[in-house]
This record gives C-alpha cells, structure tokens and sequence, in this order.
C-alpha cells in the first residue's frame, strides 16, 4: 500500500522520537534496558519490512518476466494489437521508433535471468530498448530504436551461443510492424546453416537464397518484385544479365553475345548491382540474381 521508503521513514520517526523520550519517563537501569529493547525491536522491524518489499518484488519481477515472454511471442506469432503495445510500455518500451528481432542460440550455462539482464545492459548503452525471450534453444531479442540493425546485432553478440549464427531481421517502423522482422528473422534463422561462412550477425535479406530454397513464398516475392521488375524496366539490364550468367559469368563473353564492348558490359553491371543492391560479379550477388531470374519467368513476367 505504501512504498518502502515511506516505510523505513515511518518506522525511523518512530524508533527516533521513542528513543528521544525514554529519557524523560525512565531512569538508571530502566532506561538502558528500554534502550536495548528498542534497539532489537528496530532490527526486526527492519527484518520484517526487507522479507515483505523482497517477496513483493520477487512477485512482481516473475510478473514481469512472464508478461515480456507473452509480449515477444505475440510479435513471433503476430498477433499485435493495442493490447501488446500496452504490455510493452509496461515494461519500459518508450516507443521512439524502429525496431527489430534478433535471433540466435542460447549460450551455455547461464540462466535466463543473466542472459537478459546482460542483454539489458547491452541495448542501454547504445540507448535500445529490449525485450527478451527464449524458446528452446533460441535466444529472441525484440530491439526498440534500433535504426541500423547491423550495428544493434553486433553490440548484443556477447549474448548469445559462441561460433552459432545470430540472424537479425530488417527494420521496421515500430513495434506495431515488428511482427514482419519476427518472420523475415524466423525464416533466416531456419536455413542460415546453408551459408556456412556466413557473417555473425547476418541480416535476413543477405540469406534470400537460402530463404528461396527454404521455401519462403516472401523471399520469393522480394526476389520477383523488387529484383527482376527492376532489371525488366530496364530493358537492357536483363538482357545483358542473362548473358552475362549463362556465358560462363564471363564479361567479355556477355560482350560478344551482345555485339558490344566489354566496357558497355562491365557499366551495365554496376547499374544492375545500384538498381538491385545485389552485384552478379560476386559468387552470392550471381546466385541471387539468377533465383530472381527463374522466378520472374516461372511467374510469367
């Protein structure tokens, strides 16, 4: 009902004015023995009044640690609404904008209760907020204020397993859309083993390959809408990437095919690697490509 340092002013005043007046209504023996009694009388008071502040505060942090495991699940399983934002700002969310899902193994021989403190610490120091989950043998970080994903990924590594992959999902606008990082992450996180060289941390979109071949109808999309509509507008983009791919990944094999220099080649593909973000001249940027160019035919472009 009231706080514990009203409490410990409450019994201070007390102890203090009982203290102040034994003086005055005992004497010799009488007053010492008061003065002792009152002094034991204080330390169980305090006693006392510790065991019901820590039992309260034992009940209200395995409250709260249940209430952030409901608030992450529901963004894994998105299911956001009004009520998980609420949840969230009951737990310290201060809503300022993106945010993102970090995904990796849980470490060894620490308790969740350290694992999340650390990772606390960790997010105050680059001003993030964070909320915290583990499923098994995943570790889930939900980062508020996160506008470089990378960077929020790298500063929590210490989080997490040792030498095990940790995935970061994109950015979003808030906590309401975190939901599309929580899949985009998911999705990565299940076929990261695919790209054993992998860096650590990951971002979701460096896996499209491995997402396409996992299945992931939105990493097909991704690959189809943003990738090869691009390189069609384009017109000669894609002519000259297709020849580019299916001559051996040969620049001036492309120029013959085409009837132009090889220097018109190597321009063409810089302009592909700014309009797609993904450049054919490296071993994963030519994968990605070429996925984007089997689905856009197989989806009838």
């Amino acid at each position: 009902v009231i706080t514990l340092q009203q409490t410990v002013d409450l019994v201070r005043l007390s102890i203090d004015v009982v203290e102040a007046s034994v003086d005055d209504v005992l004497e010799g023996e009488d007053a010492e023995a008061v003065h002792a009694a009152i002094l034991r009388y204080a330390r169980e008071v305090a006693f006392a009044t510790a065991e019901v502040y820590a039992r309260a505060a034992e009940a209200r942090g395995a409250w709260d640690a249940r209430l952030e495991a409901l608030v992450v699940d529901a963004v894994l399983r998105a299911e956001t609404d009004e009520t998980l934002l609420s949840r969230a700002s009951a737990l310290g969310w201060r809503a300022r904008g993106e945010a993102c899902v970090v995904i990796g193994r849980v470490p060894a021989q620490r308790s969740e209760a350290d694992l999340f403190e650390h990772a606390r610490h960790l997010a105050r120091s680059l001003d993030l907020d964070a909320l915290c989950a583990v499923q098994g043998d995943r570790l889930v970080l939900l980062l508020g204020g996160a506008h470089d994903p990378r960077a929020a990924g790298t500063a929590l590594l210490d989080v997490f397993d040792p030498g095990s992959p940790v995935v970061v999902g994109p950015s979003v606008a808030d906590l309401a859309e975190a939901q599309h990082s929580a899949r985009t992450a998911q999705s990565a996180f299940r076929v990261v083993p695919g790209w054993p060289d992998a860096p650590r941390p990951v971002l979701a979109d460096e896996l499209l390959p491995e997402r396409v071949l996992g299945g992931d109808g939105h990493a097909r999309r991704h690959l189809v809408e943003e990738v090869y509509l691009a390189l069609l507008a384009s017109g000669e983009a894609l002519e000259t990437l297709r020849a580019y791919l299916e001559g051996s990944r040969s620049i001036e094999a492309a120029a013959r095919t085409l009837f132009v220099h090889a220097n018109t080649v190597r321009y063409r593909l810089r302009r592909i690697t700014e309009l797609t973000g993904h450049d054919p001249t490296t071993p994963r940027g030519g994968l990605a490509l070429q996925l984007a160019l089997i689905l856009g035919r197989q989806a009838g472009h």
